[in-house]
């Protein structure tokens, strides 16, 4: 099942996973099924974070050549979220929120011109791991504050862990006065 959102672009896919009494199998990507579902590209890279109760990581984005990312996560839960930064659209500036975990068996894609943070939100270490279409490019990399008070965003820990790189993004606003994507 194919879940689609307001902001257009953004799917949270479920996947199909076999319980046994032994524990799980899923096959959590396939080229040909994935396609279908209207991701028809080719990943180059697979990331793996691994973030303790209360870390906040985001928002990032890189442009030119714009990333998209294929986010999973293999052992604990995650609040997961997206922001529109194609300027034009009509959702430019709004987020969307998805709760992951191990459990679930679900993925979500966030193609390229959407900023993308998340948070731990259990009690154990999170792994994420997370596909990509183009290679990392740390000239082309940006973000946008976690905290920015234009976005809103209620992130459901109450003293966040920030790096000190993610305390110095910018805002929405600075981010609009040269924006790198469009819709």
């Amino acid at each position: 099942m194919v879940t689609e959102f307001k902001i257009t672009g953004l799917k949270l896919i479920d996947l199909k996973v076999f319980n046994d009494a032994r524990g799980f199998f899923t096959e959590r990507y396939q080229h040909e099924t994935f396609s279908h579902l209207g991701i028809p590209v080719q990943f180059v890279q697979d990331n793996h974070s691994r973030s303790l109760p209360g870390v906040i990581r985001g928002l990032h984005f890189q442009h030119h050549p714009g990333q998209g990312k294929l986010v999973s996560v293999i052992r604990g839960k995650i609040w997961d979220v997206a922001v529109d930064l194609r300027q034009g659209s009509p959702t430019y500036g709004q987020w969307q929120s998805v709760e992951l975990s191990d459990e679930k068996g679900q993925v979500f894609w966030i193609p390229a011109g959407f900023a993308h943070g998340f948070c731990n939100v259990g009690t154990e270490p999170a792994d994420v791991i997370y596909k990509v279409d183009v290679p990392y490019a740390p000239a082309t990399e940006g973000g946008i504050a976690y905290n920015d008070p234009d976005l809103k965003i209620s992130w459901p820990v109450a003293n966040p862990i920030i790096s000190d790189k993610d305390k110095k993004l910018s805002t929405l606003q600075e981010y609009s006065k040269k924006p790198v994507f469009f819709f």
